[in-house]
């Protein structure tokens, strides 16, 4: 049986706030129970029943009460399964933060001499509790914080609400009612993630690259759907007392569990960097300039279930749809059992002597330099066989960069451990005119590209988990080598196009 201290520690837990149109659809209920299996990574500091252009006069808190109860039941199994220092949260707790906001639709909620709802007082009261960021994830219409940022905008000096303001992280589920669009506008410096597309044009949005399939015609041919359907949630989910109140779905899958799976702390994503990409999809900056702190959309290059490529925003989530389901498996499992040796664990990765936990791994190599990458440390608590698996994730090099890269270099990865496993690999770095030299000035610059490798480590247990490790390398070019001294007016001309 796995020993609880050898599996895998989250140092630090991302202060989270949900506010959502539960019981509009069953999809919510569903989202809920998944976010409460990664308890143990979350300090959640409100769950606050809201109204939407879906359900505009009434909200429920009773139906989060009711998953609550299902989650006591199975609590003391979960910690079980997870290190000393991430225990879950007492059901106690939670029920003492499930809360209610405005009762009305969207603007509604800021028309003179409507109360402070008590949502909009508990979020208040989170953002005031620490100066750590407060991540408010939005799964209906986004009144709560909405009103919440209107009072104190109206109590507190220009100075207050600022420092108030950059503690937040906003990550919503498109706009689903009139206040979305009046945050980013009144308030545009907030950190916001949030899809832009027509009113309720939600197939257009990279979040419903998690399910999407189920429903309408999305990269056809591209995701697997196998992990999404009604049967397969039957056989994984279904099961046990929190299992036992997760619904079936109507329309879709979780639409709202996308933002959550950006905050889940497996190695792959920085949530500070939408644009560096994970499970909960890839966002980048609407203005560069930084008027806005508004995130949206971005598309990945990923080959399909059907061999082809597709090159789209839903692509950005549904190319981990494999790695996400099984992790929601087999963390359901855990709440059947507290034995240990019953369940599958989550590898734990290091690479190059790196932390266990699942902090990016930033590193410094020279343009045409050798650099080794070993992840022999790493380990299975369980005992299961491991598998190492490489790539490079191109789109985050060039996501919001203010050089203009005519390409990111393919960086090969060639296994130099005993067995080949890729346990340990020796990668080139790209030589200087790749990677460092600015193509409209012709300069070599002394930092180029920073290149982004992603470890997946998966093990062989039922249901597969795998943990991975980011690591960013900056190129450098100390020597200023490969300029071509050729300037162009364009990166047109730079590309070696006509401009006409």
């Amino acid at each position: 049986m796995a020993d609880q201290n050898r599996l895998r520690r989250c140092p630090q837990k991302h202060r989270v706030f949900v506010t959502s149109d539960i019981s509009n659809e069953p999809d919510d209920a569903e989202s809920l129970v998944r976010f409460l299996l990664y308890g143990d990574q979350f300090d959640i500091e409100g769950l606050v029943a809201c109204t939407s252009t879906w359900s505009r006069q009434t909200v429920h808190p009773e139906d989060m009460t009711k998953i609550v109860r299902a989650y006591a039941e199975v609590v003391d199994n979960l910690n079980a399964h997870v290190h000393q220092e991430n225990a879950y949260p007492s059901p106690e707790y939670l029920h003492s933060i499930i809360k209610s906001g405005p009762a009305c639709y969207g603007k509604e909620a800021l028309a003179p001499g409507v109360p402070l709802s008590e949502g909009a007082q508990l979020l208040i009261e989170r953002l005031d509790a620490s100066d750590k960021p407060l991540w408010v994830l939005s799964w209906g219409g986004a009144n709560v914080l909405a009103q919440a940022l209107q009072h104190v905008r109206e109590t507190r000096s220009g100075a207050e609400v600022q420092a108030l303001c950059k503690k937040l992280r906003v990550y919503t589920i498109s706009d689903q009612d009139d206040t979305g669009l009046w945050i980013r506008v009144n308030f545009p410096t907030i950190f916001h993630i949030c899809s832009v597309h027509g009113w309720k044009e939600y197939g257009m949005a990279a979040w419903v690259g998690i399910s999407g399939d189920i429903l309408m015609l999305m990269d056809a041919g591209g995701p697997d759907i196998t992990k999404v359907t009604k049967e397969w949630l039957k056989e994984n989910i279904h099961s046990g007392p929190l299992g036992g109140v997760y619904p079936d779905y109507s329309f879709i899958m979780e639409g709202d569990t996308p933002t959550f799976l950006h905050l889940i702390q497996n190695g792959l994503g920085d949530p500070e960097n939408p644009q560096w990409g994970g499970w909960g999809g890839r966002y980048v900056l609407v203005d560069l300039g930084g008027t806005a702190g508004h995130y949206c959309d971005a598309r990945d290059e990923v080959v399909g279930k059907n061999g082809n490529k597709f090159h789209t925003s839903q692509a950005t989530i549904w190319r981990w749809r494999d790695a996400f389901q099984d992790d929601f498996a087999a963390r359901m499992r855990w709440t059947l059992t507290n034995d240990r040796s019953q369940a599958n664990h989550a590898p734990v990765v290091m690479v190059n002597g790196s932390s266990p936990g699942p902090e990016i791994l930033f590193l410094d190599a020279e343009a045409g330099s050798e650099v080794l990458l070993d992840a022999s440390d790493s380990y299975d608590p369980d005992g299961d066989d491991l598998s190492f698996t490489w790539f490079q994730y191109k789109e985050a090099t060039t996501a919001q960069s203010e050089i203009h890269w005519p390409v990111v270099p393919e960086v090969a990865f060639e296994a130099v451990d005993e067995r080949k496993t890729g346990k340990v690999v020796k990668i080139k770095v790209p030589e200087p005119e790749a990677c460092a030299v600015d193509i409209l000035n012709g300069q070599a610059v002394e930092k180029g590209q920073c290149l982004h490798f992603i470890l997946e480590v998966k093990d062989n247990g039922a249901p597969a988990m795998r943990t991975y490790k980011r690591v960013v390398l900056q190129t450098t070019n100390r020597g200023l080598r490969g300029a071509s001294g050729k300037r162009y007016d364009t990166v047109t001309e730079a590309l070696g196009h006509s401009t006409g």
